[in-house]
Order: structure tokens, then sequence, then C-alpha cells
């Protein structure tokens, strides 16, 4: 899961920066009104629920930001499924620098593993097609990265990252400019004026919409809203595979079969990041 933070690096090390921050400010009193700063201790985090564990890379990140001299022995992997009463993973050093770190790691791991364990469950559910699930921007702000990145560490996909990477054209949009076809001769100038590639996604409604979709062949997935399966089902045949189809709005683990099985390529789910249960978990000094 490297490759995760190797692709957005500079955005998680700009979270770790500020989260540690927001915590230490102007010092931790409390360790500085116990421990010299000499003193070294060893702690073990230890896993308190069944779970598929994530933030283990997060969390080496972590540490060596604030005190690269921090030693961690991994002791399972992100996205191992791990049991109640297993342990992640073991940390040595000065005893300032782990209970510093001690609840940013925790906050980002107990979240992480919930939203991976999520994600795993939903993804086993329809392996037996070929749709994947995708994530939103439904996420807590500030701490997208690691939801987006557990999310992947469970197995699900990531939608695009912010309003930065994609361009998704949505109800708004449409009715801001005055109906879809003009909306989608703005953004083709639009990126022809910038010189950008990226990709562009449109949200339909209804069948008009997407008669309209089907005159810019240039648009990469249209996203299906709020439609029954039934009906989902009939706009993938008309659509015929000229573009991706994504099935999104109120999509819950219990249908999510359904929408699957109708051939969507994807289905996205604000669920994923919003409704995860975070998992306890501890830091003990050993």
């Amino acid at each position: 899961m490297n490759n995760f933070y190797n692709t957005h690096k500079d955005a998680i090390d700009r979270f770790i920066d500020q989260a540690l921050e927001e915590d230490i400010e102007g010092g931790d009193h409390s360790s500085n009104a116990c421990f010299n700063e000499e003193l070294e201790r060893e702690a073990v985090l230890k896993v308190k629920g069944d779970c598929v564990i994530a933030g283990i890379t997060l969390a080496q990140k972590i540490f060596h930001r604030y005190d690269a001299s921090l030693n961690i022995s991994p002791l399972a992997k992100d996205g191992e499924k791990l049991e109640q009463g297993a342990q992640a993973f073991r940390v040595k050093g000065k005893a300032k620098s782990l209970l510093a770190t001690e609840r940013l790691v925790l906050n980002c791991m107990q979240r992480m593993s919930g939203i991976a364990t999520l994600s795993r469950q939903l993804s086993q559910k329809i392996q037996h097609t070929h749709c994947k699930i995708l994530d939103t921007r439904k996420t807590a702000p500030g701490f997208r990265y690691p939801e987006k990145w557990a999310v992947a560490i469970g197995g699900g996909h990531n939608h695009r990252m912010g309003l930065f990477d994609a361009i998704m054209i949505k109800d708004n949009h449409i009715d801001f400019c005055g109906g879809l076809a003009q909306a989608l001769e703005k953004t083709k100038a639009y990126l022809a004026q910038n010189a950008l590639k990226i990709p562009v996604i449109v949200e339909v409604r209804n069948t008009l919409e997407i008669d309209q979709v089907m005159r810019f062949p240039w648009v990469k997935r249209v996203l299906l809203d709020n439609m029954s399966p039934e009906v989902l089902t009939e706009n993938i045949k008309k659509i015929d595979g000229k573009f991706e189809t994504e099935a999104s709005g109120n999509i819950t683990a219990q249908h999510l079969v359904c929408y699957a099985e109708t051939g969507v390529d994807y289905v996205s789910m604000g669920a994923l990041t919003y409704a995860a249960v975070s998992i306890d978990l501890s830091l003990k000094a050993v």
C-alpha cells in the first residue's frame, strides 16, 4: 500500500503535519512533566475487535515524521484480517515521542480499519460480478486521503480525489447551465482552452439526458443517478458499452447485489466512508 502514499505523498505529509500541530501545538505538557528526553520505552498496538487492519503504513509515516529514531516493527500488513487480541505492530523509542504520536496513530488507524473492514465486506458481496465499488467525496474534512486510502486497502476503489482531478457534471451544473448539452459544450471548450486531459463524468437522471450524452463520445463515464435496478438495466442496454457506467444514489448494503448484477461497471457509495464504524485499538506499554 506504499503506492497510495507515493502517489499522494505531499497531501498525506501535509495532513500529518497539520494533525500533529493540532494536537501538540506548544508542547506535550503531560510527558514533559513526567519524563526526561532520554527515557526509552516500547509499546504494542493491540486489536480489540475483528477487522481488516488499515493504517500501519500511515502509522510508520507519522512516527518517523515526528521522530525518525522511532523503530516500528510491523506484525501484520495493511489489508490483513486480524482477530480480536491480535497485535499489529511494536514500536520502540523515546517515551515522549511515543506519547506525542499515540493519539494521532490510533485516531487514524481506528477510522481507517473500520472503513477497510466495511469496504472488504461490501466488495466480497459482489465479487461474482464485474462491478467495482467506488468511494465518494463524502469524507471528513482534512481526513480524505487516509479515508480513501482505507477504501483501497479494503478492496474498494477510489473515485476522483477532489474537484481537481476529474470533471463531474452533476444535476446542479446541468440546471445552472440551462441543460446538459449546454454544460457539455462549455466543458469541451474549457478542456481545450486549458489543455486539460482529465476524465469527464456526467450524471444523468432520465433517458432524455442519456440521449444527449450520446452526442459527446469523449465523455468517459455516465453516472446513472437514483434509478431502480430495473430502470438501470434498461439504460445500461441503451448505452451499450459506449461509456463506462456508474450507479449512485441511496444504494445500501442490502440492495448492493441487485445493483451490481445489472451489469453496471461501478457503484459509488458514500457510506463506505461516512457510515463505517471505527475499530477499537489500543497502544499499550510493554
